[in-house]
Parts: structure tokens; C-alpha cells; sequence
């Protein structure tokens, strides 16, 4: 038994030994300690350790002081730069020439910037958050944003003025006294002045002194997009397609199965028996089966011109987004395939190779939101060479409506409708403001012209006749 215990202990002495040794022998084959960072530093020479430190305290200072001095000019507004600059002008002025005013001046800008300095004093505790009555209006219309504020502390908290950037402008609200754990709702009205994407927010509650040399900012980063879509006419039913038959209006295309009779033929092997015309088989003797014109489903396409040299001015550039977008809408509303195209779509980084831009129309909100995004196009093909791409795509279309300003000439239309097929019906509308309504039939486009959004509807009413 004794014999037993000495050998476990020479085995656990012998089984230390080499662990040590390979211990020194991986050290010193590596060049590794093994050791903290903090441990290398106390085992570094006195003047190397002393420069380390001293490196990472500046490192620290430069930090601390790049985030003052950043801070500082945040809080020191236009106008209290210009007291600090008065201020050190009087400084020097006083210094160097001796005069009592310019030491006066220097006093005086020194102390009311001091007297600035507890109105900044203390940190704001607050939760804001903004909410908006919906996320788009019509032009011409208003929209509610609400303003949440509460005091997420235990103490009151002091008046302030809230900062809610709307667009370009910029809109101060006052946040009033609020006591410990206290919510405020304040109303903000939001003009839709003209057609676009409004961005609303971030909300940012500013803290200054009474004569505003001082300020500090609260912001956060809430945000949200406002779509002011164009006006809209409502259009009858059917004139988004031009047609009124539900089943499709038939072409001059001929087909053997479809709803509208042609004529009758020789029968063909392979052709279906239920299609044998009897009474015309009994008197030829042969046997004769029926023809059918195709029938096709309105296929709208709607393609405007986003050139701004093709409108006389701004004004007329909005009549003729106006206009195409009352069409595509309502054929969006009936559930007509639709084609809906400019120069120009939103998102689009590079133009297509066609010129055809795309806008997305699979329902009329988010049709409307397209209609709201466009901006005229600044590189975009003219009319007739859009219309001549699009013909050229192959699209099965039955009504094609170019949309365009009072600029490009009734020949330019006539030519661009000459690139599709005669069973398209082309439907040239020139927006001109305040010009007569009136609409023309000629081979082989429909010429109209349109005054202002109310004239649509009847013009279209017309067509439809």
C-alpha cells in the first residue's frame, strides 16, 4: 500500500516537470508570454510605459475636446456669434488702445452670454413621436400632424419650442409646461400647396435663452413622407378603354372560337364539330363552319410626355400630369390592363434603353403615390419617338392615350400615331391652359384639346358617342 501512494506521487512530481519545461520551451520558441495587456505595460521600461500612458491620455483629451468644441458650436446660435465676435473685438480694442468702451462692450456680450448659459442647463427628458391623419392628400387639401410630447420624468419640466421641418419650411411649435409623467398632443396643419412627396420631420424640441444667443437641441429621428397626389377628374364609366360592351369589342382580326360572327367557311380537318354552320352545310352540300371576329378587352396604354420644353409653363406641365393620371386611375378603378408610361418614373437611376419609363399601377393608390413622385424629365424622347418604341414592343393594346403640352404641333401627334397598327385607337390630348375644348376625328388619331380638368369629362363623353 505504501508502495502504491510513493509511486502515484513520483508519477504526479514527473507529471509536472515537463508540463513547466514545455511551458519554457513554447515561450521561448514563440516569443509569447502569455501575459494582459496591462501586465506588458508594468513589464515595459519605466520611460516606454510612461509614453504609453501618455499617448493615451492625449488620445482621450482629443476626443473629449473635439466633443466640447463640437458641442460648443452647436450651442452658440448666429446671433451669439456675432455678440462673441463684438465682444472680442471690444476685447482688443480695449487692450491695445486703452479704450473704456471697448472694455464695456467686452463685458457687456461676456455677461449676456453667461447669463445664457442656465437657461441650457439640465437635460430634457422627454419621448416625442409624430403621427400624421394619413400619408397623402390631393392638392389643395390639408393634412394633420400630431405632435406627441410627454415628460418622461419625475419633475416639471420648463416651456420649450418644438422644430418640425415640413418640406423647405420649417415649423415651431410650444411645447408648454408639462408636469412629471404628463403627455401633450399638439395639432400641426400641413398645407398640400402643390403636388410632390413632402417630408415631415425629424422633430427637434430646441432649449434657448430669451434672447437667443444660446441653444441646445433635442432631436429625434421620427420621419415620415407625405404623397400630395395630383387633382383628378372623374371620368364615365368606360372611357378609360373607350368602350362600353363588357365581353370586349370585337377587331378585324378572325379567329374560329370567339363570340362575335363573321362569316362562314370551308370546313378544315381539325376543325371543331360544334362549330359546323348546318343550315349553310344543307344548301352548299359541303361542310361549312363559322367564322368569328376576335374579340379584345380594352388594353389601355397611357403615355406621357415628362418633357418640360413641351408645356408652355409649369402651370400646364400639372394639367397635363393631371390628365393622364384621371385616365390611368380610371382604368385602374375598372380593372383594365393598363400600360402606364412617361420619359421619367420614380426610382429609376438609369433610363430603359426604350425611353419607356414604367410607372407602377397595380392599384390606384399606388398609382397616384407614382403620379405624386414624377419630376419633368431632363434627358426624356419626344412623344412620337416614345410612341414609336412603344408600338415597336409588341404590347397588345387596344386604346393608346399620348398625353402631351400645347407646344408640340398636331402633325407630330398624326406621325406618331402612324406607328400602330390600324385596330388601335389613338387618342392625342394637348394640354393648353385655358384653351377652348374641342376634340377632332382624324385618321388616324383622335385630336383634343384640353382647357382645364374639368374639360376631360365631357370630352370623353364625346368620344365615347
Amino acid at each position: 500500500m505504501n508502495a502504491q501512494r510513493k509511486r502515484d506521487r513520483t508519477q504526479w512530481r514527473t507529471g509536472s516537470r515537463p508540463d513547466r519545461t514545455s511551458r519554457t520551451e513554447f515561450t521561448s520558441r514563440t516569443g509569447r508570454t502569455g501575459r494582459t495587456g496591462r501586465e506588458t505595460t508594468r513589464a515595459m521600461p519605466a520611460l516606454a510605459r510612461g509614453r504609453q500612458l501618455l499617448r493615451r491620455w492625449w488620445r482621450r483629451t482629443l476626443r473629449r475636446l473635439r466633443r466640447a468644441r463640437r458641442a460648443t458650436t452647436q450651442a452658440v446660435t448666429p446671433l451669439g456669434r456675432f455678440v462673441a465676435a463684438v465682444a472680442l473685438a471690444g476685447l482688443t480694442a480695449g487692450i491695445a488702445s486703452g479704450w473704456i468702451e471697448g472694455w464695456f462692450v467686452a463685458v457687456l456680450g461676456a455677461l449676456l452670454l453667461l447669463l445664457g448659459l442656465p437657461f441650457l442647463a439640465g437635460a430634457r427628458s422627454y419621448r416625442a413621436g409624430l403621427e400624421l391623419s394619413r400619408a397623402n392628400a390631393v392638392v389643395g387639401g390639408n393634412v394633420e400632424v400630431g405632435v406627441i410630447v410627454e415628460n418622461t420624468s419625475a419633475r416639471p419640466q420648463l416651456p420649450s419650442v418644438a422644430e418640425l421641418p415640413v418640406g423647405d419650411a420649417l415649423r415651431e411649435v410650444t411645447v408648454p409646461l408639462l408636469g412629471p409623467r404628463q403627455t401633450v398632443e399638439l395639432a400641426v396643419g400641413v398645407p398640400a400647396l402643390q403636388r410632390g412627396v413632402v417630408a415631415v420631420g425629424p422633430l427637434t424640441v430646441a432649449r434657448r435663452d430669451p434672447l437667443g444667443l444660446l441653444r441646445r437641441d433635442l432631436t429625434w429621428p421620427d420621419r415620415h413622407l407625405l404623397h400630395v397626389h395630383p387633382r383628378t377628374a372623374m371620368l364615365p364609366p368606360g372611357s378609360a378603354g373607350l368602350v362600353r360592351d363588357l365581353e370586349g369589342q370585337s377587331s378585324r382580326r378572325l379567329t374560329d372560337s370567339d363570340l362575335s360572327f363573321h362569316a362562314v367557311r370551308d370546313y378544315v380537318p381539325g376543325d371543331a364539330v360544334r362549330h359546323i354552320h348546318w343550315r349553310s352545310t344543307a344548301k352548299t352540300g359541303s361542310l361549312m363552319v363559322r367564322q368569328f371576329e376576335e374579340s379584345q378587352t380594352a388594353r389601355v396604354a397611357v403615355l406621357f410626355d415628362a418633357r418640360r420644353e413641351e408645356y408652355g409653363s409649369d402651370e400646364e406641365f400639372e394639367l397635363g400630369v393631371s390628365v393622364a393620371a384621371s385616365i390611368s386611375v380610371q382604368a385602374a378603378r375598372e380593372g383594365r390592363e393598363r400600360f402606364v408610361a412617361s420619359a421619367w418614373a420614380p426610382g429609376r437611376v438609369r433610363p430603359s434603353i426604350d425611353g419607356l419609363e414604367e410607372l407602377p399601377s397595380r392599384s390606384p393608390h399606388e398609382l397616384l403615390d407614382a403620379w405624386a413622385e414624377l419630376d419633368p424629365a431632363v434627358e426624356g424622347l419626344p412623344i412620337d419617338a416614345l410612341a414609336r418604341n412603344l408600338a415597336d414592343s409588341g404590347r397588345a393594346l387596344s386604346i393608346v392615350a399620348l398625353v402631351t403640352g400645347s407646344l408640340p404641333e398636331a402633325v407630330r401627334l398624326r406621325r406618331a400615331a402612324l406607328a400602330f397598327p390600324s385596330d388601335v385607337h389613338v387618342l392625342g390630348i394637348r394640354c393648353e391652359v385655358l384653351a377652348e375644348p374641342r376634340i377632332a376625328w382624324t385618321s388616324p388619331v383622335t385630336l383634343a384639346t384640353v382647357g382645364e380638368l374639368g374639360d376631360l369629362p365631357r370630352l370623353m363623353t364625346r368620344r365615347i358617342r
